[in-house]
């Protein structure tokens, strides 16, 4: 089997390329300027040698277009765009076209090309908005709050009418939180962990956070991955909500992790009038609840195990 990544270099791309890899896949992973990206994160997983690395544009067809005739791939993951959803606010064109257009380019490059390509979008929890704490599954309705959630609501559509007016095998993976050692700072989590660390090390550092009353369903990056493969290997293709059933306030992820080094949070958190988010969804929590009936898949690990795992990846640094 030969699959194709594109947003190899993030953290969903490194954790799926090692997965496929160990069940003996040719991986192929794609950015932007693959000559001038780092991969660091294939780096840190020690899988870096053993990825094909192509460059590909996808807000350009052509570049799609070309890589996939080039390729000549059996599965194709999309796990490119703009990711944050505070950076969304500030970059709404940017993002709108990475998680949208970027979609409808592989889709299109996909029916043009007329290879039987299985194709997995990753999708977004965002795309609910606030369901006031009810758990979210496959028939809620959308509710986009962020211009990141308006393009992978888009996304979603887009996914769903060429799977129904083309009979392309396509999926959506609508993922709630899913963390890891691998985030970049700049999103919440890592940003705690790392802070967190460096306190206890003796850093005079203030955390300083936007609203941390919000609460949400926290799962684990490489478990989260193996959900995606799961779907593309199924008889007939379907959306499916990826998610813990679990939720809990952003207190609580402090709490966890400065009280596992020791240290009494709100001696250094303070908030930050410029890190609210112009709209935001108080709480967010999903409904595995098909994923385990149909791809036999549930999630292992809770939001204790996985501060512990980054406090540990982050103390080991």
């Amino acid at each position: 089997m030969k699959a194709l990544i594109c947003g190899v270099s993030g953290q969903d791309g490194a954790y799926l390329a090692q997965l496929l890899l160990s069940k003996g896949y040719e991986v192929y992973g794609a950015s932007r300027d693959a000559q001038m990206s780092s991969f660091a994160n294939l780096s840190t997983l020690g899988i870096r040698g053993r990825i094909a690395k192509v460059s590909l544009a996808i807000n350009d067809f052509r570049s799609v277009l070309q890589i996939i005739q080039q390729v000549e791939p059996d599965e194709i993951y999309n796990l490119a765009g703009q990711s944050s959803v505070g950076l969304s606010f500030e970059q709404p064109v940017e993002t709108l076209e990475s998680t949208s257009i970027g979609v409808l380019n592989i889709l299109e490059a996909i029916r043009f090309t007329g290879r039987k390509i299985k194709f997995y979008n990753a999708g977004s929890s965002e795309i609910f908005g606030d369901t006031n704490g009810v758990a979210a599954h496959e028939k809620t309705p959308f509710c986009p709050r962020s211009p990141y959630a308006v393009g992978k609501a888009s996304a979603y559509w887009i996914v769903a009418n060429y799977r129904e007016a083309y009979g392309l095998f396509a999926c959506t993976g609508i993922l709630f939180n899913h963390e890891s050692p691998l985030r970049p700072t700049r999103f919440v989590t890592r940003k705690i962990i790392s802070t967190a660390c460096r306190i206890a090390a003796g850093s005079r550092e203030k955390l300083k956070l936007g609203n941390i009353s919000i609460e949400r369903d926290w799962g684990w990056a490489p478990e989260y991955v193996d959900a995606m493969w799961r779907m593309l290997q199924q008889e007939a293709p379907d959306d499916f909500v990826i998610a813990t059933g679990d939720m809990r306030k952003l207190a609580d992820f402090i709490d966890l992790a400065f009280s596992s080094l020791q240290l009494d949070w709100q001696e250094f958190v303070e908030t930050d009038p410029a890190l609210l988010r112009p709209s935001d969804i108080l709480k967010g929590v999903g409904d595995p609840a098909k994923a385990f009936s149909i791809l036999g898949w549930q999630a292992q690990y809770r939001l204790e195990d996985i501060v512990r795992m980054m406090i540990d990846a982050e103390r080991k640094k």
